[in-house]
């Protein structure tokens, strides 16, 4: 017989309002599964596309959020990368994190070392490894290259800075406020543009002295796609990872030639973490990362699971900077 979960779901695509905490069935795990015990959730931007309708999800109703740490309770049948009362995180593309408990592929889970904290671990798998994916494997960033960062305060682009920084790259990031600029400051922007007041292609230019950056990193989409490319140097990279602002703009490939023989990519973590062994490998390379302090990564926001819509309503309103998680 299924037990009972709680979880937060959405019967109609829409705005913060459709998502309702409701009590759902959790069947045994089958072969290959487990059932995880959420201790803390993440939240990214991705769950506002997907609760909008920009990223179909199979049927509705549907549980979103894609990434969360927990333990181990049951395992299914041939299971063999984890046993009962393992910690455990996962950044999996198959929705079903905004729950008290779940089922997943046991393939999909990584091992907590003992030295991650749930809470740290939950909000730092997906934009870790998106910032670890960004700069090593989307593009290598080389000491001495200057580098573009939208949305440079938040949670994925405040790694991107002081990763890229590490890296030895010189960093510009686009920002929303005078405190957000700050903010982006403290962990590795070399030069902060406030992209509402500012010509960001025009301060891009002048920083670089009319030669442009090597990779622009745009998390933004419609307000900045265009303006990305101008800000590109010749053989430059544009690197367009979200839509916060809504979906670029439809554009002539011959502009790619035009503006400098530049080369585009729309990349996903989930291609690029797909195999088992690549996602281990990402896996351990971000938890490398925090313990040598390559970057600093905080809790900077945290809400009960219960207060999703709240939690929509804030980052879609600008209100968040960096990480920001559920609680159960």
């Amino acid at each position: 017989m299924a037990e009972i979960t709680g979880a937060v779901r959405f019967h109609e695509t829409g705005g913060p309002e459709v998502l309702r905490w409701e009590a759902v069935p959790i069947e045994a795990p089958g072969p290959g599964e487990v059932c995880i015990r959420h201790t803390a959730i993440g939240f990214n931007f991705h769950d506002t596309y997907v609760r909008k309708g920009l990223y179909p999800v199979p049927s509705l109703p549907a549980i979103p959020g894609v990434e969360a740490a927990g333990i181990v309770e049951a395992v299914g049948d041939g299971v063999g990368e984890v046993r009962i009362g393992d910690r455990i995180v996962y950044a999996f593309s198959l929705l079903g994190a905004y729950a008290e408990r779940r089922l997943i592929p046991a393939a999909s889970l990584v091992r907590l070392p003992d030295d991650i904290p749930d809470d740290l671990a939950a909000g730092l798998m997906v934009k870790g490894m998106t910032a670890y994916c960004l700069l090593h494997r989307s593009h290598r960033v080389e000491k001495g290259e200057t580098v573009l960062v939208h949305a440079a305060a938040g949670g994925v682009g405040l790694i991107l800075c002081q990763w890229a920084k590490h890296l030895g790259a010189t960093v510009i990031g686009t920002v929303g406020s005078v405190e957000k600029a700050k903010v982006a400051k403290q962990h590795g922007c070399d030069h902060t543009i406030l992209y509402c007041d500012e010509d960001f292609i025009a301060r891009t230019k002048a920083i670089t002295k009319g030669e442009g950056v090597a990779v622009v990193y745009d998390s933004v989409g419609l307000a900045t796609f265009s303006g990305s490319l101008d800000c590109l140097m010749p053989l430059g990279l544009m690197v367009s990872f979200g839509q916060s602002s809504g979906n670029p703009p439809f554009f002539n490939v011959i502009d790619l030639m035009t503006k400098g023989s530049l080369f585009l990519t729309r990349p996903s973590l989930f291609t690029y973490i797909a195999k088992r062994q690549d996602l281990l490998t990402t896996a351990e390379n971000v938890f490398d990362a925090v313990r040598k302090g390559v970057f600093d990564i905080e809790i900077r926001q945290t809400y009960d699971l219960r207060e999703a819509a709240a939690a929509h309503r804030d980052i879609e309103a600008r209100r968040t900077t960096g990480v920001s998680i559920f609680c159960l």
